[in-house]
């Protein structure tokens, strides 16, 4: 860590001067350079109007897609521009066919929202949600993904970073499964896009959803989808309008054959800018220095949890990363939160609605999360954790 210009980040980072924020897998502290792209944008938007300011910025915003698909090792052509990484990946799913007996196979580890869709469409079709088991570190069994593999599964579906904890899904080997077998892999990388190096074609996924608003330092309503031209050839989005599509006679329409066919005409211009203010910044730092800086303050943060009586890590998996949740015996996560709170600190609570497969199954009270980004310091943890031991 004796490397990385934490000093540099933290004063090109004006909230560090107000709160220790360890809550970057809710929503991160921005870059002044962020906010002032989208503050920027929106005072020449006033001036000079909303389409005209938009036609004058054309080669900007096709910059945002070149530095998204930078960032995950794509083409342009292979990035949609959205609001949220919910809606990226809904875009793909719900352009999904699925009828009566196929099977989507998931995680233990999975997200609500992620889930909740899955419900919907298996009430809808007939289809059958099917949960992988997980290894002896608590990630996903990739055997017996192999094992549970046939002509009926017609998705793999994974978080790729779980909302409620450090673990690590192995993806890279889960998309080698899903492509030997021909099937879509669509990878949620809400919580891992900007603190792990993401490269699509070593991960072998066909679909990876992002958000702007987390650790990649984005503003909120930010997001981004990469779709492989492979799944583009075999889908149709489940909406379309006149930018997605084109209207070519008054009884046929195109879809457009890049990943824009996910995307809507209006949307947050000032705030996509951002977006790709908040990219260029997390490539300017490189994700190999970036994500070898988080992993390793998530650790020092677990090691010196565990060193307090009555604290407990719940984090799992072989593989870790910038996310720590732990639970005090004599203090329920939301006073620790406010406790925390009350001190400057910023942590959020994570609870079973979230992620119902894997707090029913382990048991788990509601966990404090503790997520850690580059800007945040030594000095940061020893006060969250002298805090904590107040409490224990």
């Amino acid at each position: 860590m004796t490397d990385f210009d934490v000093h540099r980040a933290r004063a090109e980072t004006p909230g560090c001067a107000e709160v220790v924020h360890l809550n970057n897998a809710g929503s991160s502290l921005p870059p002044a350079r962020v906010t002032d792209t989208v503050v920027g944008y929106l005072r020449e938007e006033a001036l000079i109007g909303g389409y005209e300011q938009a036609a004058a910025t054309v080669e900007r915003m096709n910059g945002v897609y070149a530095s998204a698909a930078r960032l995950v090792g794509a083409d342009p052509e292979d990035i949609a521009l959205t609001d949220n990484a919910t809606r990226s990946w809904q875009a793909v799913f719900y352009a999904l066919p699925f009828a009566a007996g196929d099977r989507i196979l998931t995680a233990k580890s999975e997200y609500a929202s992620n889930v909740i869709s899955f419900l919907q469409i298996a009430k809808r079709t007939g289809a059958v949600v099917e949960v992988v088991e997980n290894d002896e570190s608590g990630q996903l069994d990739v055997e017996d993904l192999k094992r549970r593999v046939d002509g009926d599964v017609k998705l793999i579906a994974v978080s790729h970073v779980p909302t409620q904890g450090g673990l690590v899904n192995p993806a890279e080997e889960i998309g080698a499964v899903a492509r030997e077998a021909g099937i879509p892999f669509l990878l949620d990388a809400c919580q891992s896009a900007g603190q792990i190096d993401l490269d699509v074609a070593r991960l072998n996924c066909d679909a990876l959803s992002v958000t702007g608003r987390k650790y990649l330092r984005g503003p909120r309503g930010t997001g981004f989808l990469y779709a492989h031209p492979r799944l583009r050839e075999r889908v149709e989005p489940a909406m379309l309008d006149l930018h997605s599509a084109s209207w070519t006679a008054p009884e046929t329409y195109e879809v457009d054959p890049t990943a824009k066919m996910f995307e809507v005409w209006e949307r947050d211009h000032a705030a996509l800018h951002g977006l790709g203010a908040a990219i260029d910044y997390a490539l300017e730092w490189g994700m190999p220095a970036i994500e070898a800086r988080v992993a390793a303050l998530a650790a020092k943060l677990r090691d010196a949890l565990r060193e307090i009586p009555g604290v407990r890590v719940h984090d799992q998996g072989v593989r870790q990363c910038g996310i720590v949740t732990f639970s005090v015996a004599e203090t329920p996560s939301q006073e620790v939160k406010q406790r925390l709170a009350a001190a400057k600190i910023n942590v959020s609570v994570t609870e079973a609605t979230s992620a119902q497969f894997d707090f029913v199954e382990r048991g788990l009270p509601p966990l404090v999360r503790s997520s850690v980004h580059y800007f945040n310091t030594e000095d940061d943890i020893a006060l969250v954790v002298g805090e904590v031991a107040k409490l224990a």
